[in-house]
């Protein structure tokens, strides 16, 4: 795949193999390249889930840790990783979030254990980096859909490039579904 986007639009779509709260088919897809260690990315987050206490959405996180800028993102995504392998992922990645601070290994293997992980499979899976290749792919879409920079949301597919606020996301997500209805 050589095409390349605008950076408006989706051009990966979402698969079994994304992480996903919500249903494939709910009226609007919330889609967001994301870096653990990044600030906005953390303020996004609250956002995100303020926004899903208020409006029903499928809501998919793609890995795009900035390792220029944030020597443990990498890690963390493969962290989110091993323990999306044990159906944890959501656990670790509000984990994550909630201690962008504090990522190096000894506080990875602390959450691990904090959401009741198999810890021997966990040390395995982040030792011989099981999971990198899944944190490359979301890399990849990300930059073949325009993401070059963190957070990166979408919108039903289209590229959200208004102020990182939540009155004006729930405008947006709006009028995205106002679109759909008609």
């Amino acid at each position: 795949m050589s095409q390349t986007s605008d950076g408006d639009g989706l051009l990966i779509p979402i698969s079994e193999h994304d992480n996903i709260q919500g249903t494939i088919d709910a009226q609007i897809v919330l889609v967001e390249y994301g870096d653990y260690q990044c600030l906005s990315c953390g303020e996004v987050h609250k956002m995100i889930q303020e926004i899903q206490q208020q409006i029903q959405l499928c809501f998919v996180f793609r890995h795009f840790p900035r390792i220029h800028i944030h020597p443990q993102a990498q890690k963390a995504a493969e962290a989110a990783e091993a323990a999306a392998a044990q159906n944890k992922f959501w656990q670790m990645h509000n984990l994550l979030f909630a201690n962008q601070s504090a990522l190096n290994n000894g506080y990875l293997l602390e959450y691990a254990n904090q959401i009741e992980l198999d810890l021997d499979r966990f040390l395995r899976d982040m030792t011989n980096h099981v999971h990198t290749e899944r944190v490359t792919q979301n890399i990849q879409s990300g930059i073949q859909s325009g993401v070059s920079s963190t957070p990166a949301l979408f919108v039903n597919e289209i590229r959200y490039r208004d102020a990182w606020d939540i009155e004006r996301l729930i405008t947006a997500i709006a009028q995205a579904r106002n679109s759909q209805s008609m």
